[in-house]
């Protein structure tokens, strides 16, 4: 049975030692939320989106581009202040994810400006010359407005949302899952699905569904496909959200060949099998083959070895083999 829609409206959710915000305009609660005094980290398109938080900052960083171990290290002899609030995409978020992991205590809000779902989680990496047993950190206030949360034109946004879709889909397929994982990620699938049924994209449905993604995600941990599509953006030219969008139709066989139960259960509550719902989304996604994105058929082999170097790919098992992923990579070449 399908999973009912949910209706969007604004709310707020207290949940344990987070609070989370989610509707439109709920970007003008940040001053209540995270106080004064604190430091923005953001990037120079989406400072300009929310002028407003940068006139109330204490100070200001702008996060470049490049990798968040080697970005957070280079700033951590700058950035001061006990609350970081990061508004911007995944790799804004990590980095203060990653400043207060390095110096507690701190505390890190943040507002996304792209459907990464990273302030839902404490997922990241750590700043270089951060000892790798250092506990993570999760955002204690997440204020997700879809006028900045969706606000990527297509293609971006339908790769984003393709990221967000393989958050829902791998969460109650690990072995870390439980019932509220999965069935919030039922519920995520079925609104990101939702939210490019039409010709113009529905936002706040993609916001919505990428939130529910994350704290899934954020439960039950992720495997295969993430594991893959990172490893392309650590080694590679392409960027985050077309990595996802350009693996997915390729992981989805592969996580149904491990968990064909389970897949069938998430195509039945969004109410579309997953391929097609993967397919449609890619459509508006831009290119789809990891060629057209500048990776080389040479660093294939090498991003196949620096996958099986994760050992989130035993959260799904069984953990694939090097054929099996450089046969996927060869696939989305």
């Amino acid at each position: 049975m399908a999973v009912p829609d949910i209706q969007l409206t604004p709310f707020r959710w207290d949940d344990g030692d987070r609070v989370i915000r989610f509707g439109r305009g709920s970007i003008a609660d940040v001053p209540e939320l995270v106080g004064e005094g604190y430091v923005l980290l953001t990037s120079p398109r989406t400072r300009e989106r929310a002028a407003e938080l940068a006139e109330r900052a204490a100070a200001v960083h702008e996060v470049p581009a490049g990798r968040v171990d080697e970005i957070a290290g280079a700033l951590r002899g700058e950035v001061e202040g006990d609350t970081l609030l990061a508004l911007g995409g995944g790799r804004v978020i990590d980095v203060a994810k990653a400043l207060g992991a390095a110096d507690p205590p701190r505390r890190v809000a943040a507002v996304p400006t792209t459907l990464s779902a990273a302030e839902m989680t404490r997922g990241h990496r750590h700043a270089a010359g951060v000892d790798g047993g250092t506990a993570h950190v999760r955002p204690q206030v997440v204020v997700n407005d879809p006028a900045l949360s969706a606000s990527q034109p297509e293609p971006g946004l339908a790769a984003s949302a393709l990221n967000a879709l393989a958050h829902a889909v791998e969460a109650p397929l690990t072995v870390r899952t439980n019932p509220a994982a999965t069935f919030v990620a039922h519920g995520a699938i079925r609104q990101l699905a939702g939210g490019f049924a039409a010709e113009e994209p529905d936002r706040d449905r993609l916001a919505l569904g990428a939130l529910l993604a994350g704290w899934a995600s954020d439960a039950a941990g992720y495997g295969l496909h993430h594991v893959l599509s990172q490893t392309l953006v650590r080694h590679t030219a392409i960027g985050h959200g077309p990595a996802n969008a350009v693996m997915l139709p390729q992981t989805l066989r592969a996580l149904a060949r491990r968990r064909p139960t389970e897949m069938d259960a998430m195509g039945d509550a969004a109410g579309d099998d997953l391929p097609s719902i993967a397919a449609r989304l890619g459509a508006r996604a831009g290119p789809s083959r990891l060629r057209d994105h500048g990776v080389l058929a040479e660093q294939l082999a090498e991003c196949a070895d620096a996958a099986l170097e994760r050992p989130d790919l035993e959260l799904i098992p069984p953990p694939p083999d090097r054929d099996e992923v450089l046969a996927l990579y060869e696939a989305a070449w």
